[in-house]
């Protein structure tokens, strides 16, 4: 079983390359000084274990949810994260709702998760999953899930699609356009 975990987390870590970042500013990694700490505790993280997570998975209101499963060390994630910003504006009068399921270290919220959060304005519901038993949760968002992220889950009432995959914004609206008809 422990094999297991390492193996999922080495998964997780790999997953996603590392970040060059180059001269342009926006593209500099974030650092704690640059957000003011007042800031910082203005930001309202939820965090859950996946018992109290999985509320999110099963609602049955006729309402489109888009999940997607990310952490601030994954420049895939980060690269498409203004996309399901991007759903969340545009689709918001269309019953779609966009939460945001950060996969970041517990010891990183303060300092890179919610200074994140503020230097990109996110607007869309962000929700930290602290579960280390990856083993008993992954399968449970999607039996086809190897770990690795992005991942997102669209689903609206019994109808779900899962993927591991990254999106630009014109694949994102197709795929939720199909839960719209």
């Amino acid at each position: 079983m422990k094999y297991i975990l390492w193996v999922l987390l080495l998964l997780f870590s790999v997953s996603c390359k590392e970040k060059k970042y180059s001269n342009n500013s926006e593209n500099q990694p974030i650092l704690p000084s640059e957000v003011l700490p007042n800031k910082i505790e203005t930001v309202e993280l939820e965090v859950y274990d996946f018992n109290r997570f999985k509320k999110y998975l099963n609602r049955t209101d006729d309402t489109v949810y888009v999940i997607n499963f990310w952490a601030t060390w994954c420049a895939p994630c980060v690269k498409e994260l203004p996309f399901f910003e991007k759903v969340h504006t545009e689709y918001a009068d269309k019953n779609v709702k966009v939460l945001l399921v950060s996969l970041d270290f517990p010891h990183l919220y303060d300092s890179k998760l919610k200074p994140f959060i503020i230097k990109n304005n996110i607007k869309s519901k962000v929700v930290a999953l602290d579960d280390v038993d990856m083993n008993a949760w992954i399968p449970q968002i999607s039996k086809d899930w190897s770990g690795s992220i992005p991942a997102t889950l669209i689903y609206k009432n019994d109808n779900s699609k899962f993927f591991e995959q990254s999106f630009n914004y014109k694949a994102l609206e197709h795929e939720i356009i199909k839960f719209l008809k």
